[in-house]
């Protein structure tokens, strides 16, 4: 995680200041398809922070947890999360 940390904080950062802004153009009134073009930017952002995420979990974490005494458990858990990405 600390190889790509900079980079899931920077796209938390891009979508938190996203939702401010969708946050005000509700406020205003503004023109609902604009405002989904921004939720829908949002949902891509999201999108992209999940795939860093699970890329540096992937070739860090996994690569440490795959020792015989600790490989089934890491192998349940990529199975619990990839459950979870298809809901």
């Amino acid at each position: 995680m600390q190889a790509n940390k900079r980079d899931v904080l920077n796209r938390l950062a891009t979508i938190e200041g996203h939702l401010k802004g969708i946050r005000r153009m509700v406020d205003e009134d503004q023109y609902c398809v604009d405002i989904l073009k921004q939720t829908y930017a949002v949902e891509r952002a999201i999108k992209k922070l999940e795939s860093v995420l699970l890329q540096g979990h992937l070739s860090g974490c996994v690569q440490e947890r795959l020792l015989p005494d600790r490989g089934q458990d890491t192998i349940r858990e990529l199975a619990d999360i990839f459950e979870i990405s298809r809901r």
